[in-house]
């Protein structure tokens, strides 16, 4: 799915907010990622950070994007992924920044 399909100010509020937080790197993974979201469904996002977070700043965070997008998130670090699921993640990610 081509990172277009993401809706426009959905991708927009997500970047612009951890941009403010240094992300490097930014990807939707899941269902969003995969067009089979559902209401139910919440945005899983993949990120890599300049510098690392503290788990308080990053559930901080994930509220902060949850408000703004009006939709619960599912934020994971490129760091914390179990390599049990790196290749599931990566192949159904979207990147949107970096």
């Amino acid at each position: 799915m081509a990172a277009r399909k993401i809706k426009k100010e959905i991708r927009e509020s997500i970047v612009t907010i951890l941009r403010k937080y240094d992300a490097e790197r930014i990807a939707i993974f899941g269902s969003f990622a995969r067009g089979e979201a559902g209401k139910k469904s919440d945005i899983d996002i993949l990120v890599r950070f300049a510098q690392p977070k503290s788990l308080i700043q990053l559930v901080q965070i994930e509220d902060e994007i949850a408000k703004a997008v009006k939709t619960p998130v599912d934020l994971v670090t490129e760091k914390s992924v179990s390599p049990y699921l790196s290749s599931s993640i990566h192949r159904d990610e979207v990147v949107i920044y970096g």
